[in-house]
């Protein structure tokens, strides 16, 4: 009697007596030709997406309410997007926008610490849909945390090479409670998040790039070199690493240093999209620099799997410079076209107008103490000096910054979602409104993961932590450099004043990793039957799980009305209270 054969759930077949599971028959009948593989990935892909929108739109105007942080950002975005910066308000600004007067806002300009694409962001749609409407103000937020979805399936599968793994990454993003709390409110974090990973699946095209042109330079040089020296061998062999000052017996083969590549426009489009993550908030900028590091590192090792000889140094001092010339200067112009209103108006927080040194075209020279008519030199000048101030002065804040708050939650926390962070609750007496059918209700919005999603998430990181001195692969590096850009910076700062809620610009990644602990507690689909049906089935149970937790937790994501009880019943630690 012939083996019967079983599917990988990636795709790949093997021939075993029984193996699989009934997981890997019902891929294997899914995905038995290329049209039926497409066509069940984009049903996959689409349910996915279809649940991330459901949760993240259904009722997206409630509370109808200001929440949170949305009373700084959501008039920010009104008013940077009428007058180029953002104003201020009277004092009593939150009753104001509440009872309607979005136009109450004043000419004068309003410090800001964060720069303005995510304020743009809010305010557009305002403009589109009406600021009179809750859910305008919130629907540009809602539309990129709904779009981080299928994108973090696309890294997924990028990365790992799995449609599988791909969709259980986003499904896990689709149906966490801080991903739909923070897509669900008006402030900036998820806009960072979303070009965070735009940038991350841009820095995977461009290893495969940036792969595809070293092999085939090194082709082409092993081919010329060949027919000149014959010893030269046609086929790379992979360079060792050398910490001898002493010469190898043999001399290299390979290339010295290989090829600068400056065509890398998939490079150019991970700066690009890091530098508009910075652009939202400065956060951005350790992914940056990460990033970077991570694609020298990249390039170091496909210098060394190629035969190059100085292949190290290649990457840092050949490779290196071309890439800070590809990446800072179009950052830099990026993070300046953003303050294009403040420039333009030069009426914003510090600007040339409000401070009263350029007025008509003309501008007071302070080293003769008058007034001089100005050219467009003069305004550049005096506008760039008063930009590169304000940002001193935004550092400033940003490093002296010690307010306390009863939701602060320091970075050593975060791991055990020991605080997050309680946008709003409101506790309705049913002598008040009829539909409480309870002693008290309440109406909550927390940024609080599903905790199943969440626990596994920080042990697959320390998996993979582990995983690189066992198994290293370079999956799981990328996967800790990301989680580290956003993570370490916080946590080396020491600093306490700061939120649970920013763990949401590396919570892919988290889910990344998570994707791949499963895949190792599953097994593959060469494994016995009976283990690997065991393996899928605790699998499966824990996605069931985590499903039901999420729809438990549902109401207090989302600011539903539900009794008090429940509303206790969501506290399963104290901090949570």
């Amino acid at each position: 009697m012939t083996a019967p054969t079983t599917a990988r759930l990636d795709g790949a077949s093997s021939s075993a007596k029984p193996t699989g599971s009934w997981a890997d028959d019902l891929w294997q009948r899914w995905t038995a030709t290329p049209e039926l593989r497409r066509r069940t990935e984009w049903t996959i892909l689409g349910l996915v997406t279809l649940v991330a929108v459901l949760v993240r739109f259904v009722r997206l105007g409630q509370p109808d309410r200001i929440v949170f942080d949305e009373i700084y950002y959501v008039p920010d975005g009104w008013t940077i997007t009428n007058n180029g910066y953002e104003s201020e308000w009277p004092e009593n600004k939150d009753e104001l926008w509440a009872s309607g007067q979005q136009g109450a806002y004043l000419d004068q300009a309003e410090y800001v610490v964060h720069p303005p694409l995510g304020k743009y962001l809010i305010g557009i749609f305002m403009h589109l849909f009406g600021a009179e409407h809750v859910w305008a103000w919130r629907f540009g937020v809602a539309l990129f945390g709904a779009a981080a979805v299928p994108l973090l399936y696309f890294v997924g599968k990028k990365l790992f090479g799995s449609i599988a793994l791909g969709a259980i990454a986003a499904g896990m993003l689709a149906i966490d409670g801080h991903a739909i709390a923070m897509s669900r409110t008006g402030i900036l974090d998820i806009f960072v998040m979303f070009f965070v990973l735009l940038g991350f699946l841009f820095l995977l095209y461009d290893r495969d790039d940036q792969n595809r042109k070293l092999s085939a330079w090194v082709a082409d040089w092993r081919r010329r070199e060949h027919a000149i020296d014959p010893s030269v061998p046609l086929t790379s062999t992979p360079s060792r690493w050398r910490t001898t000052i002493h010469p190898p017996k043999s001399r290299p083969t390979g290339p010295d240093w290989g090829p600068v590549l400056w065509r890398r426009p998939w490079f150019v489009a991970m700066a690009f999209s890091l530098a508009l993550a910075t652009s939202v908030k400065w956060s951005g900028l350790y992914y940056l620099a990460l990033f970077c590091v991570l694609s020298i590192g990249l390039d170091a090792y496909a210098r060394k799997r190629e035969g190059i000889t100085l292949w190290l140094s290649a990457a840092v001092l050949k490779q290196g410079p071309a890439s800070f010339l590809l990446a800072i200067p179009l950052t830099l112009v990026t993070y300046v076209v953003s303050y294009g209103g403040w420039f333009l108006t030069g009426r914003g927080y510090n600007g040339i107008v409000e401070s009263g040194v350029w007025q008509d075209g003309r501008f007071f020279d302070e080293s003769t103490a008058t007034w001089r008519d100005g050219s467009l030199f003069d305004w550049l000048r005096l506008s760039f000096s008063h930009f590169v101030d304000y940002q001193q002065q935004v550092y400033e804040f940003h490093s002296r910054l010690a307010a306390g708050h009863s939701y602060n939650s320091a970075p050593y926390e975060w791991p055990f979602l020991l605080r997050p962070t309680a946008f709003q609750y409101t506790y309705i007496d049913p002598a008040d409104d009829p539909s409480c059918h309870a002693n008290q209700c309440v109406e909550a919005v927390t940024s609080l993961s599903n905790p199943l999603l969440y626990w596994l998430g920080t042990i697959a990181i320390v998996f993979l932590i582990m995983m690189l001195f066992v198994k290293p692969r370079w999956p799981y590096v990328a996967i800790l450099v990301s989680y580290a850009a956003g993570y370490l910076p916080w946590l080396l700062t020491g600093r306490t004043s700061v939120y649970h809620f920013y763990v949401i610009v590396w919570l892919p990644f988290m889910f990344l990793a998570a994707a791949l602990a499963l895949q190792t507690v599953a097994g593959d689909a060469d494994d016995p039957r009976k283990q690997r049906t065991l393996a899928v089935n605790l699998v499966t149970g824990f996605f069931v799980l985590a499903i039901l937790v999420s729809i438990f937790f549902y109401p207090v994501w989302t600011g539903l009305q539900i009794p008090d009880w429940y509303f206790n019943l969501t506290h399963w630690l104290p901090g949570w209270y």
